[in-house]
């Protein structure tokens, strides 16, 4: 039997439109003369959602800003109600769906534990066996006796998910709150997360925009759209919809024209870019397209307002969610180039692109040798990587940053000609067309 059982589920909202005092005079008097009223506008935040989960599943639910995605996880923590259909969930819910939800910032850490262990049913005497660990994994051991309200909210988060987490609760709700906090209380989140998911046998579920780890972590992932179900099954092959989808949005807004090559705030302005463009093995036309395993090269035209002495370049390529992959700089080079008062050409090449097949961006950072920004913006433009050579299919089924051509030695076994032409053209990629 499923442990959640969502059927039909629908929540409606109406939209806030302010009504005037004469407005509702006027619908009084027209409710009462049995006329029409002036009704607002509904808004389906979700929209006959229907799904099971078993027990022991980590389900990852992800989809754009609005999608539905907290709405449905507060029906399953019985914080909201359905406006049609039902939620059944057998079992206790431990749900960390907000920054600081169900933390009263009137009372200390130290009570908020005890509050939220009574709250979840568990005795008080389990709770105080698990005192120690929780305030330990808190890292608030200093602040524990202080009242919450004067917690920061990174001290709040790290109080609510130590509390979440450590209690004995069948299924966990976990929404947008694994990112808090410093990159070491990160990597506890998520090793406490491993340990209820591999060891426990707990039933999670995770709302969150950082669908690579969600990937890594879940067996199972919902993606929604403007309030229903658009796609439940492998996280592999939800994700790649996902990446699709945002791959050609991302084209979409793609910042193709000098007019939003603007002076960031914090630069001098002696720097102006008149164009970054993308060039793949001999074409001389730029592309936004670039088959991976193959050429690649930025091309930035700039122009100088003054003469620039041992300029300091660093051109860097990043994921959508601005996670750098790679970067280089002109202090690799031998001597530090001039920029004389005028325009200039800047190239960067890759002979091999390695790269996972996705949207890419480009950032880049002009500075003197004094360490003065001349010019500094991410995404100045973007680019997406296509499969080459090698099919979809033979990459691996859990997709990582970049594809390195590795080169494989399997004395014992029969290796298929097919395979080792590819791996020696991808390996030199100058030698195919």
């Amino acid at each position: 039997m499923p442990i959640i059982e969502v059927s039909h589920l629908t929540k409606e909202y109406q939209l806030g439109h302010i009504t005037s005092l004469k407005e509702n005079v006027l619908n009084t008097f027209r409710r009462l003369g049995g006329k029409p009223i002036q009704k607002r506008e509904d808004f389906k935040a979700l929209d006959d959602v229907n799904f099971t989960i078993e027990e022991g599943e980590v389900v990852g639910i992800i989809g754009h800003n609005g999608a539905g995605k907290s709405t449905l996880l507060k029906h399953l923590a019985n914080i909201s109600q359905p406006t049609k259909g039902k939620v059944i969930v057998r079992g206790s819910v431990a749900p960390l769906i907000e920054v600081g939800a169900g933390v009263n910032p009137e009372l200390t850490g130290r009570e908020n534990i005890f509050l939220n262990g009574a709250i979840l049913g568990i005795p008080k005497k389990i709770i105080q066996q698990k005192l120690d660990e929780i305030i330990d994994f808190s890292e608030l051991e200093q602040f524990i006796d202080t009242p919450v309200k004067r917690y920061s909210s990174g001290m709040t988060v790290k109080l609510g998910f130590s509390i979440a987490t450590s209690m004995e609760a069948d299924i966990l709700i976990i929404d947008e709150v694994l990112a808090v906090g410093d990159l070491a209380f990160q990597k506890k989140c998520y090793d406490r997360m491993e340990t209820l998911i591999y060891d426990n046998n707990t039933t999670v579920l995770i709302v969150g925009h950082n669908v690579r780890q969600l990937e890594r972590m879940c067996n199972r992932m919902i993606l929604m759209e403007a309030g229903r179900v658009k796609l439940d099954g492998d996280p592999n092959t939800i994700c790649n919809e996902y990446y699709r989808y945002t791959d050609t949005k991302v084209e979409l807004q793609s910042p193709n024209n000098s007019s939003n090559l603007i002076v960031p705030e914090n630069a001098t302005g002696d720097i102006e870019i008149l164009a970054i463009d993308f060039f793949t093995d001999s074409s001389s036309s730029p592309t936004v397209k670039v088959k991976m395993h193959r050429p690649f090269k930025i091309r930035v035209h700039l122009r100088a307002k003054t003469d620039l002495k041992y300029a300091e370049i660093s051109i860097g390529i990043h994921t959508t969610d601005f996670v750098y992959i790679t970067k280089t700089n002109s202090t690799m080079l031998s001597r530090l180039p001039n920029l004389n008062k005028g325009e200039h050409i800047i190239e960067c090449s890759i002979d091999n692109l390695l790269l996972n097949p996705s949207s890419y961006g480009v950032g880049m950072t002009i500075s003197d040798t004094h360490q003065n920004c001349l010019w500094y913006k991410k995404n100045i433009n973007n680019f997406q990587v296509i499969f080459g050579d090698i099919a979809s299919t033979r990459l691996p089924i859990h997709p990582a940053l970049v594809y390195i051509p590795f080169v494989w030695n399997i004395p014992s076994a029969d290796i298929y000609e097919e395979a080792s032409q590819y791996y020696k053209k991808i390996i030199s990629p100058n030698q195919h067309s």
